[in-house]
């Protein structure tokens, strides 16, 4: 009876803590993982998946959480499948969240997707920016085009440039100096004189 007494006065200090990995009551955040920033191209109504990820107080993934995706009800924007403006998933084993099936509408400018995570009635939300835009390779085209113009009108100027220097120097206008002319060389002869009587 003794030793069962000091066993249960034993256990009754030793403080008890939950397993790693266990599912806690504590705060829990979203983190945006992929999504943030990008840009879709409405021509072809391709966009980047909204990724997030639900963490608890100590920054580990909670699988489970109920997590909703929002887009705007107009203006810059899309839809998810079926043409709903809302997604309701769960979150994985690894905390995640992919809002698979993001379609941009036509209609160009920056927009917010709203995201709400809910789990043993703790919440959680965030706002992942995006921006719809024409197709990036048209714009890069137009940026190609506008270099190369900008570069053949320097070669034409540096052409022009030297074509006037070259014309300068031909007649004598340049700045490069006239080439000295030999030096001339005087030979004196000896004079040879003949010696007589007066005259």
């Amino acid at each position: 009876m003794r030793y069962l007494s000091l066993l249960l006065s034993f256990l009754i200090s030793v403080p008890f803590s939950f397993p790693a990995g266990a599912q806690t009551s504590g705060k829990i955040s979203l983190v945006i993982v992929e999504g943030d920033g990008a840009i879709n191209n409405v021509r072809q109504r391709t966009a980047r998946e909204p990724i997030v990820q639900v963490e608890d107080e100590n920054h580990k993934p909670v699988a489970g959480a109920v997590v909703a995706f929002t887009l705007p009800s107009q203006g810059a924007g899309g839809t998810f499948a079926g043409g709903s403006r809302t997604l309701t998933i769960m979150s994985d084993s690894q905390g995640r969240a992919v809002a698979r099936g993001f379609r941009p509408n036509s209609t160009q400018g920056q927009f917010q997707i709203r995201v709400n995570a809910s789990l043993n009635g703790q919440t959680a939300s965030a706002a992942i920016t995006q921006t719809n835009a024409l197709a990036a390779g048209a714009a890069a085209a137009a940026a190609t085009a506008i270099s190369a113009k900008l570069i053949i009108a320097i070669v034409a100027v540096g052409a022009a440039a030297a074509a006037g220097g070259v014309v300068a120097a031909t007649h004598g206008g340049g700045s490069t100096p006239a080439s000295p002319a030999p030096p001339s060389v005087v030979t004196a002869a000896p004079s040879v004189g003949t010696v007589g009587p007066p005259r």
